[in-house]
C-alpha cells in the first residue's frame, strides 16, 4: 500500500497571497496562477487567512462598476481556515471534506504555509491506493 499521508501528495510550492496584498492583486495572482483560491501569509509565512475567488467578486464589482478603490485582502479572507499537517491522513481529509465546504486545506507546520492539499490531490492519492489493492490483492 502507498503512502495514505498528506505529506506524500501535497503541492509542495504552494501559491500563497500576503496579507498586505490588496483584491486587485490577489485575482490577478488567481489569474495568472490557474487557482481558485489561496492561503493568506504574513512576513512569517504564517498562515492568517484563505481567499478565493468567490470571496474576491463583490469588490471585483465595486472597484470595476462602481469605482471604488480595491480594499485589502484581510476585509475578505475567511479567518477561520481549516489546516492540517505533513502527518494527516488522506482519510482523515476527505472524511471532513464530507462535512465541510473548503476545497483547499493549507499545509503547515508550526504555523508557518509549507504546500497546499486539495480535493484533485487527495482523489488521486485515494484512487492511486484503490489501484495499488487491485494491482497487488492480498
Amino acid at each position: 500500500m502507498t503512502s495514505i499521508l498528506v505529506k506524500d501528495h501535497m503541492q509542495h510550492n504552494a501559491y500563497a497571497v500576503n496579507d498586505h496584498a490588496n483584491v486587485e492583486q490577489v485575482v490577478a495572482h488567481l489569474l495568472n496562477h490557474n487557482i481558485t483560491g489561496a492561503p493568506v501569509i504574513d512576513e512569517q509565512r504564517q498562515v492568517v487567512g484563505f481567499v478565493s475567488e468567490q470571496d474576491c467578486i463583490k469588490e471585483m464589482l465595486n472597484s470595476t462598476f462602481f469605482g471604488e478603490d480595491s480594499s485589502s485582502v484581510q476585509n475578505i479572507m475567511h479567518q477561520e481556515v481549516l489546516t492540517v499537517t505533513p502527518d494527516t491522513s488522506i482519510l482523515e481529509i476527505a472524511e471532513t471534506m464530507l462535512k465541510h465546504k473548503p476545497k483547499n486545506y493549507p499545509v503547515v507546520v508550526d504555523g508557518k504555509l509549507v504546500g497546499l492539499i486539495n480535493r484533485r490531490l487527495i482523489l488521486q492519492a485515494l484512487m492511486q491506493n484503490c489501484s495499488e489493492r487491485y494491482l497487488h490483492p492480498k
